[in-house]
């Protein structure tokens, strides 16, 4: 039997090649024959594929090995998360340090299931010792214990500052334990300091919420005041906050940023009423109104941003842009059996936008308004990031110019209202401001430290503030740096998290560095083969080196913050228990891509019973979102791959061209490119895994993803049907018109251009190929569902057969609902494996409400 389907596999490998030879070069008359010719031998190509492939299904359910979709995958699907969980130690600390001088801390770490150990380390001796208990704890600090610490649960540590979001592609948990008296209102940080109100704690209540790894978020009481920061972490999800939580400062350079009403003298206060501008007089306790023109259409609002010596300040006023709405039906609402309409704001490519004046107040103009001149800034997307000099005498903001094309430091002289442009950012592609740009002002010298790609690698630039020519690049080489972590202006030098510094590592790693402002002294903090993630102690004497690759358990190290020596190793996580029960970890893989140099990378997922002998189809879960970079690099289970690949499937996932963290040309793919989502890099990459590792069969490839991955894995079966067999897209954006603004016009470019219609799914309908299925929410708020239904319409017209569900209720991410979720792995059993799975019973629904 193992013989026969050998032959039959090789015959269907074997088959394919005269036909696809006639269609190449087969002479006709004219086009039409051609394209008929070759319309029919495509049919008759996929009609023996069928054929052949089903022979091979229906001989191999004589065997138990090629047999899936059955009870026992189903539950082995099911119960993955549960299988894996918790069988991983000594893989995370929480380290609390004791005394001023950060020279010793404790942490109490899971040795094994329902086991743990107590571990002092004296930091100046570089010296770790286990323990027995907390009592021999106090007697190693000699009576510098913190009374009551070893009854807290381990948690987020939280932040000293103001801690602003890095990138993250790997979701998490934060817990929130709101143990003060009263509400508090949290906020998610975006990597540039702006905030976005994301809901309020209850006093004494706990409030968890989903996130990214990296992800900063501040909580504050109803006055506004800051009470405690956190980053989201790979292992750690509980926050919490009492009275003894650390409020965090605002950094340096957020403080000149940050709006107030009151002037800092207290003298005076700005009043933003009926769109107009008023004055109070604190002292005295009288109001001067000083505009008059202001209306709903064109209104002053929003912050105020006095001067540090209250002799300015600035305000916007916004000539209000199109406001487009979009209309989502809420069919099943749970306290109705009537549906209801939902009107949300969505601005989409090519909408009119507000246009914001820069308007400035000076008291020796007797607080009359100033039109800045906005010659050099006449074309916004955004003005942001406004912040006045030290000295009270200048203010500066961003420009990012509408297409992102341009990014520019404007600065204003507060006497005579002149702008200047002291950085003018430009790229014949995009400038990824939304994940490349920082500035920050060092009084000290009258420089700018300025990130930017002109080098073809993200880097930094000290730029002189009165001649704006470039003193030095601060760092440089085919390497990139990834966020600014700390500005030391005494000091004059920057701690830094980069990537790719290492050729013999994988250029996504994440290590940290310090280097001074004159690119002198460059001192790697991290080290070890693997992706990195640090906390300091609280004097910044140390720091906590934690690193893992995705085949590598966690590491973690004590390493000297100056030098980056190591001081003593602390932990290397145990996953024997994890591999016991037959997990595997993925296997990296790299192969060139398209332009046969351009090294690619990705992971290969394999089920815990992976038969070697055994053929399985492929499936790849993708996301080519240019925002970021998507294979995971740390250590995890990964359970939306792995319960997958218990279906019978081999799972991989790639970072294709048109993703970021590399080269600027690397990023570049993706320019009015989305539609290409990195397919060339991705199908190489797959080729060559395939030529040496056989049990992956490439006649069974199927993908998945969602929002942009959703419009990728559409797009896999419109533009590479060849070799994508079937794909589910799950709330995809499939037309880049229809979609929300900042993310199409960040990479598809503005003013919107023939290309956005070219690249939409709904004109490339016709052109699909293979199985498809489509999810998605009623109630998406992220992509517009008439994005899905539209592309329905198209397909419908194209006469292409597709399977639909529609999730009630659901926003965005509908196939994560437990039933959707059961209904994308039964689309790709019955598609890739030709079998039938077992559907298991559906609870009966709780009757609808009457009215």
């Amino acid at each position: 039997m193992k013989l026969y389907l050998e032959y039959l596999f090789r015959l269907f490998d074997l088959y394919s090649i005269p036909i696809t030879m006639l269609m190449q070069v087969l002479p006709l008359k004219n086009q039409s024959s051609n394209r008929m010719m070759k319309r029919s031998l495509t049919m008759t190509h996929s009609k023996i594929q069928l054929f052949v492939f089903g022979v091979i299904c229906v001989l191999s359910f004589h065997g138990h090995a090629n047999c899936q979709g059955t009870v026992e995958d189903y539950e082995a699907w099911r119960s993955y998360s549960k299988r894996v969980q918790g069988r991983v130690f000594r893989d995370r600390i929480e380290p609390h340090w004791v005394g001023e001088d950060d020279g010793c801390c404790w942490y109490r770490v899971q040795a094994a299931k329902g086991s743990s150990e107590f571990v002092f380390v004296d930091a100046v001796r570089g010296k770790r010792e286990t323990v027995r208990n907390f009592d021999e704890v106090k007697e190693r600090i000699a009576g510098r214990d913190r009374d009551g610490a070893a009854d807290m649960p381990a948690s987020l540590t939280a932040q000293s500052e103001v801690a602003r979001s890095r990138d993250g592609s790997e979701s998490a948990t934060i817990r929130f334990h709101n143990q003060t008296a009263g509400d508090l209102n949290f906020y998610w940080v975006q990597a540039d300091g702006q905030r976005k109100q994301y809901g309020t704690i209850k006093a004494k209540t706990v409030h968890p919420i989903q996130t990214y790894v990296g992800h900063a978020w501040l909580l504050q009481d109803p006055d506004g005041e800051n009470v405690a920061s956190f980053v989201a972490s790979a292992g750690q999800e509980d926050a919490w906050v009492d009275g003894d939580t650390p409020k965090p400062r605002v950094r340096r350079r957020d403080r000149r940023r940050a709006g107030r009403t009151n002037s800092p003298d207290g003298k005076y206060r700005v009043q933003l009423v009926d769109h107009n501008v008023q004055l109070i007089d604190t002292v005295e306790d009288k109001s001067t109104q000083l505009t008059q023109d202001g209306s709903a259409e064109n209104s002053f609002g929003g912050r105020v941003w006095w001067s540090p010596t209250s002799e300015h300040f600035v305000v916007f006023q916004t000539k209000q842009g199109r406001r487009r709405t979009i209309s989502l039906v809420e069919s099943s609402p749970e306290d109705s059996i009537h549906s209801r309409l939902i009107t949300i704001p969505y601005a989409k490519p090519g909408d009119e936008l507000d246009h914001p004046t820069v308007v400035l107040f000076s008291r020796q103009d007797d607080w009359q308004p100033r039109r800045i001149d906005d010659k050099q800034f006449a074309n916004p997307f955004s003005i942001r990031d406004v912040s006045w000099n030290p000295d009270g005498d200048s203010f500066s903001f961003l420009y990012n110019e509408r297409g992102h094309q341009r990014l520019r430091l404007i600065s204003v002289d507060a006497g005579t209202g002149k702008p200047t442009t002291t950085v003018d950012e430009t790229s014949e592609t995009f400038v990824c401001y939304s994940s490349k740009s920082f500035a920050h002002y060092v009084e000290s010298t009258n420089q700018w430290i300025w990130m930017s790609e002109r080098s073809g690698w993200n880097h930094l630039y000290l730029i002189d503030a009165d001649t704006t020519e470039v003193v030095n690049p601060i760092t440089s080489g085919e390497w990139v740096v990834r966020s600014v972590e700390h500005v030391d202006e005494e000091n004059g030098r920057l701690m830094l998290s980069v990537s790719g510094m290492d050729p013999k590592q994988d250029p996504y790693h994440v290590h940290w560095i310090r280097i001074n402002f004159d690119g002198s002294n460059l001192v790697q903090l991290t080290d070890g083969d693997g992706d990195h993630e640090v906390t300091f102690s609280p004097g910044d004497r140390y720091l906590i080196d934690r690193y893992s690759r995705v085949d590598m358990p966690p590491v973690t190290n004590l390493r000297d913050a100056e030098t980056g020596e190591l001081v003593c190793e602390l932990e290397a996580a145990n996953a024997s228990e994890l591999l016991e029960t037959g997990w595997q970890p993925p296997e990296r893989f790299v192969a060139a891509g398209r332009d046969g140099k351009t090294d690619i990378h990705g992971i290969i997922v394999r089920p815990t019973d992976f038969d070697p002998e055994k053929r399985y189809p492929v499936l790849e879960a993708i996301y080519a979102g240019p925002h970021s970079a998507f294979v995971p690099k740390r250590f995890g289970v990964h359970s939306s791959l792995y319960s997958m690949a218990e279906l019978g499937f081999i799972v991989v996932k790639i970072d294709g061209m048109g993703t970021n963290h590399r080269s600027k040309a690397f990023h570049d793919v993706c320019w009015k490119n989305l539609a290409d989502s990195g397919f060339p890099d991705r199908v190489a990459w797959m080729k060559a895994a395939a030529s040496t590792r056989p049990e992956m069969d490439l006649t069974r490839v199927g993908i998945w993803g969602g929002s942009a991955g959703g419009q990728s894995a559409m797009r896999a079966l419109i533009d590479h049907g060849d070799f994508y067999h079937a794909a589910a897209a799950d709330c995809g954006c499939h037309d880049n018109r229809v979609d929300k603004i900042w993310w199409n016009e960040q990479w598809m470019g503005w003013p919107i251009g023939p290309h956005y219609q070219a690249q939409s799914s709904v004109t490339g309908a016709k052109r699909l190929q293979g199985d498809l299925l489509l999810i998605w929410g009623e109630l998406d708020r992220n992509v517009d569902p008439a994005s899905s239904m539209q592309v329905v319409n198209a397909l419908i017209a194209a006469d292409k057969d597709f399977e639909q569900l529609i999730v009630p209720g659901a926003g965005h991410g509908a196939a994560g609902h437990p039933y959707a979720h059961r209904r994308q792995a039964d689309f790709f059993v019955r598609k890739l494996w030709i079998r039938e799975p077992r559907t298991p019973e559906i609870p009966t629904p709780e009757p609808q409400p009457s009215t």
